[in-house]
């Protein structure tokens, strides 16, 4: 049987396994552990997708907070995902064509910062600080500049996160050094800031706390 949106999903970010399709009359239960699991799935790649989109945008230039305020694109609650999919025929055709959208748009983000960048997303979303700055630290490490630079950018975000800022800003200096776009480390700390505002409020938009539990 085809494997559903979050089932794909979920594979490509590393972030849960799915042992059945939710598209599907005979698929799991709305309460079972599979269903919730790619619910939350699908919550962290959004996450994941909403802030990437400015860390993309710090990347490769534009504006930042024009990034963040059209992150939403990057996925949507999964309870509307799931809602939609339970309708008529041509709303779920809608939702399909939907969810079709928003996958590509996370498949070419990936590919934009890296994969190992993109993962530590998702793991920050879960509030998985050891795992998103591995994550990061294995990006920053790669022969592409881009992904190397997300990768910093990656873990800076994380660090300020969890509320370790002076080790976030550590990491300006590197920042700096490989991209002439910003003129000074003060820059950084602006977008620093920045990505923080949006990942609370990713966060909130998805049903989480806006901060991770001490």
């Amino acid at each position: 049987m085809k494997k559903s949106f979050l089932e794909r999903f979920a594979s490509a970010c590393g972030a849960l396994f799915v042992t059945c399709a939710v598209v599907t009359s005979s698929g799991c239960a709305s309460g079972s552990h599979a269903s919730s699991g790619a619910a939350e799935g699908a919550t962290t790649g959004a996450i994941a997708g909403a802030v990437g989109g400015m860390v993309s945008a710090l990347v490769f230039g534009g504006n930042v907070a024009e990034a963040g305020a059209r992150g939403a694109v990057y996925g949507g609650s999964s309870g509307a995902v799931v809602g939609g999919m339970a309708g008529a025929k041509a709303d779920k055709t809608e939702a399909a064509q939907l969810q079709a959208e928003r996958e590509a748009t996370l498949k070419k983000l990936r590919e934009s910062i890296g994969t190992d960048a993109f993962n530590g997303l998702v793991a920050l979303g879960e509030c998985k600080h050891d795992i998103a700055i591995a994550n990061a630290r294995e990006a920053a490490k790669s022969g592409n500049k881009d992904y190397a630079l997300a990768g910093i950018w990656v873990e800076v975000l994380t660090e300020a996160d969890r509320q370790n800022e002076t080790a976030a800003r550590a990491l300006f200096a590197q920042i700096v050094s490989r991209d002439r776009k910003l003129k000074s480390e003060s820059d950084a700390e602006v977008h620093m800031n920045e990505l923080l505002q949006k990942l609370h409020a990713a966060r909130v938009e998805y049903g989480k706390a806006a901060s991770c539990p001490t």
